[in-house]
C-alpha cells in the first residue's frame, strides 16, 4: 500500500464512481480498478461495492477513506517541511496574456500556501512562440493555449473554451448570436509573426482565404490584437472565457473547434515544483469545473 494507490482509492471514494474518478485523476480506467482490486487484495477486505451504477463505500472502506486522508494530508505537510528547510527555490513560469489572465488568483494562492517560500517568476511571452518559454528554456512550466509542436513537451488540458471571433461593438454583425468563419471571408484578419508555430498560426488565424490574401496588420500580443481591431476595424479569434474591454464584443463561432487551456512542461524535467504546480493547477481547475 503506497500513498498512489491511496490517491486513488481517495479518489474513487469521492466520486464514487471509477470513470469520473479516471477522469480526474487523468488516467484510464482499467488500471485504477486494477490498483483498487489490488489493494482490496493487499488489505483482505471489500472496500467498494460495485454496481452499474457507481460505487458505495464499505464499511471498512470508509475507515480506509478517513485514514487516507489523514495519510495524505501529512504526506504533504512532510514535503512542505522539507521544502521549506532546504531554502527558498525559484520557479519560472510562462504565460500568454489570456492564459495569465485565466489562471486568476485561486492558483496563486494554493501554490503560496503550499510553497511558502518558493519564489515565482511570471515571464509573458507573445506569439511567436505558443509554449511561452518552455521550447527556449527561458521557464520551466507553461500555462498556455494549444495547439502548438509538443515535441519533448507534455501537456495537460486544463480547460477547453468555446472560441469565436472579436468585433468592434459598432460591427454590423457585433448583434448576431453565431457566426461561421466563411460569413467572415472578406475582412481583414491581423496576421502571426514570421517563424509562428505553424500548428498555433494554422488554427488562430483567419479563413483560408483571409490568410492568403494576408492584408491584416501583424500582432504579437493578445493586447495588440485588440488595440488592432479596436482602431482599425480588423477582426481575430479568441477563447469565449476572455474578458474584453469596452468598444469590443466577441460572437460564437460555429464552425471552430475549443481552444484548450493547458499547462506544459519538458517531459524529462522532474523538478518537485514543476510536479507540484501541476497538481495545484489541476486541482484548481477542476474544483472550478465542479462550481461552473
Amino acid at each position: 500500500m503506497d500513498l498512489r494507490t491511496l490517491r486513488y482509492f481517495v479518489a474513487v471514494a469521492e466520486e464514487l464512481h471509477f470513470g469520473r474518478a479516471a477522469v480526474r485523476l487523468h488516467m484510464t480506467q482499467p488500471p485504477l480498478s486494477r490498483a483498487i482490486q489490488q489493494l482490496e487484495t493487499d488489505l483482505g477486505c471489500t472496500l467498494l461495492h460495485r454496481s452499474p451504477s457507481g460505487v458505495a463505500l464499505t464499511t471498512a472502506g470508509a475507515a480506509l477513506y478517513d485514514e487516507a486522508r489523514t495519510l495524505l494530508a501529512q504526506a504533504e505537510h512532510v514535503r512542505t517541511r522539507v521544502t521549506a528547510v532546504a531554502g527558498a527555490a525559484t520557479l519560472t513560469v510562462g504565460t500568454l496574456a489570456d492564459s495569465a489572465e485565466q489562471a486568476g488568483t485561486r492558483l496563486a494562492a494554493a501554490y503560496r500556501q503550499r510553497h511558502p517560500t518558493a519564489r515565482v517568476r511570471i515571464r509573458e511571452a507573445d506569439f511567436t512562440d505558443p509554449t511561452a518559454g518552455l521550447r527556449t528554456g527561458l521557464v520551466d512550466v507553461a500555462l498556455t493555449r494549444a495547439p502548438f509542436d509538443t515535441t519533448g513537451i507534455t501537456i495537460r488540458v486544463l480547460r477547453s473554451d468555446p472560441v469565436g471571433v472579436v468585433l468592434r461593438a459598432d460591427d454590423p454583425l457585433a448583434d448576431r448570436e453565431s457566426l461561421r468563419l466563411d460569413e467572415l471571408a472578406d475582412r481583414r484578419w491581423f496576421q502571426l509573426p514570421e517563424g509562428t508555430d505553424p500548428a498555433w498560426r494554422a488554427y488562430w488565424s483567419g479563413p483560408p482565404a483571409a490568410a492568403e490574401r494576408g492584408d491584416g496588420p501583424v500582432v504579437r500580443t493578445v493586447h495588440e490584437c485588440l488595440q488592432s481591431i479596436l482602431w482599425d476595424g480588423t477582426v481575430g479569434l479568441t477563447s469565449l472565457a476572455h474578458a474584453l474591454p469596452e468598444g469590443l464584443t466577441s460572437v460564437a463561432l460555429t464552425d471552430k473547434p475549443s481552444s484548450d487551456l493547458v499547462i506544459a512542461w519538458n517531459s524529462t524535467d522532474t523538478s518537485p515544483l514543476i510536479r507540484s504546480f501541476v497538481h495545484v493547477a489541476t486541482a484548481v481547475y477542476g474544483a472550478a469545473r465542479k462550481t461552473t
